[in-house]
């Protein structure tokens, strides 16, 4: 069926327009003016003194309402001073936020090609450029991180504070000094760099080698990028769970969950599918990618549609298991979402669930949907923004409480990663045939079908 069809050319090279240069940039700028206007009206009406003041009671109020069940009463007591944040303080939790979510986002473009790899799956080769493309951005968000760290971390995350490790201390925590021997600076900052070096280093390796596939052909550089995206894989499987616990979990430091890594690595995944989906998208709406047919869309779909039940899956398995064991020091980590700080984090913690579940799972439920690019675009749109309101969830509260926001700072700073992230991938597309001509599964690619 498929072979009958016409095969396009595979010599396609993209061209990143000044015109498309400048949208971006304009794009960016535009969000480097809202991170302005967002921080001037921080400073002087959402995020001063007075929004401090109200954040300190608020948390005080947790956590009286959980002192008699004594660890989750000790997490919100202590949280009250965490938590009295002014906006230089929000511009971190913010760069925070942005930070770990860009960074999964661009990782799980390695992680893709890499099981792609290991699986010697056939149907993904016409693509794989722009999934190749997105790990490149690594290094912007690893310094960001970097930098948010040295200069802010002793605001975002309270076991960075010297008094909780001194013995008969009014500030000394037992849970936390227990746990020093993990969480501390300087292995904390080993670990990020670490995770930054690996990931983008063995990237390297697999984009130089499918670069030398294009131009000299043959199956060695096939038969080593399985080796290097397998070796990928393993080192991914643990430091995907260790870096979400370092990045976000660490954050309310006396709860933890055994399933938090899992599910961190869902919504990086979920939201890099659909990246990776949205891209293909929208270069085939400019000419682009004229091979990739509506098989290959129709199972991109399917990606997005199952993931998305993945992540909503994890989320409830890690919610019904702490709801129904109803252990204090457990549920205060979702009491802060439903009834803390005033509730300002209710609303995102729902409209999360909307968005990465509810919305996609309903339109992309029949076939057809899933190779339409109206749709398509649509259902991406929602994961992406979804899943960044998941990691504002999981970070705001421990890292703000209820001096946290959901204003022109927070758009601004993710309108500048996204713009960000879109001239890096772009920068890489233009770099290399945007179908890698000498992949020894480009033909299966090309007469992909499924009836």
């Amino acid at each position: 069926m498929a072979s009958a069809h016409s095969i396009p050319s595979i010599e396609e090279r993209f061209e990143f327009t000044s015109g498309a240069k400048r949208n971006l940039i304009i794009g960016g700028g535009i969000g480097v003016a809202l991170i302005v206007l967002g921080a001037y009206l921080a400073a002087n009406g959402g995020g001063g003194h007075e929004a401090a003041a109200h954040g300190a009671e608020a948390a005080a109020a947790v956590g009286h309402g959980a002192a008699e069940h004594g660890a989750a009463g000790h997490e919100a007591a202590a949280a009250t001073g965490h938590h009295e944040a002014n906006w230089v303080t929000r511009i971190w939790a913010n760069l925070w936020v942005n930070g770990v979510y860009f960074t999964g986002m661009a990782v799980v473009g390695m992680f893709f090609i890499s099981y792609n790899y290991l699986a010697q799956a056939g149907w993904s080769a016409v693509f794989k450029r722009v999934p190749e493309a997105m790990p490149a951005f690594l290094p912007v968000t690893g310094v960001v991180m970097l930098l948010t760290f040295f200069f802010g971390g002793h605001d975002l995350f309270h076991w960075t504070h010297e008094g909780l490790y001194e013995v008969g201390g009014p500030e000394y925590d037992p849970i936390i000094a227990g746990k020093r021997g993990f969480l501390n600076t300087p292995f904390f900052v080993f670990r990020l760099v670490f995770y930054f070096v690996v990931w983008y280093g063995m990237w390297r390796v697999i984009r130089n080698l499918s670069l030398k596939e294009d131009e000299i052909g043959g199956t060695e550089f096939y038969e080593k990028s399985i080796r290097f995206g397998t070796a990928f894989l393993v080192v991914f499987g643990v430091t995907s769970s260790t870096s979400a616990w370092d990045f976000v979990m660490s954050i309310d430091t006396h709860w933890f969950s055994t399933m938090f890594g899992w599910y961190t690595l869902a919504s990086w995944h979920v939201a890099g599918l659909a990246v990776i989906t949205l891209t293909i998208v929208m270069l085939r709406e400019r000419g682009y990618l004229r091979a990739v047919n509506s098989s290959h869309l129709r199972d991109l779909g399917k990606f997005v549609f199952a993931f998305s039940i993945f992540w909503t899956y994890v989320w409830f398995a890690q919610f019904l298991l702490i709801y129904y064991a109803n252990l204090p020091e457990e549920t205060i980590y979702f009491l802060e979402r439903f009834r803390g700080h005033d509730g300002i984090f209710k609303a995102p913690f729902f409209i999360t669930l909307f968005l990465n579940f509810f919305f996609p799972f309903l339109v992309l439920m029949t076939r057809d949907a899933k190779y339409t690019h109206s749709i398509l675009k649509v259902a991406c749109w929602s994961v992406i923004i979804g899943h960044y309101m998941d990691f504002y969830t999981n970070i705001m509260p421990g890292t703000l409480g209820s001096s946290a926001g959901f204003g022109p700072l927070e758009w601004g700073f993710f309108l500048l990663f996204i713009c960000a992230f879109g001239y890096s991938i772009a920068s890489q597309l233009e770099k290399a045939n945007l179908i890698p001509r000498n992949h020894p599964m480009l033909e299966e690619s090309l007469h992909h079908d499924i009836a």
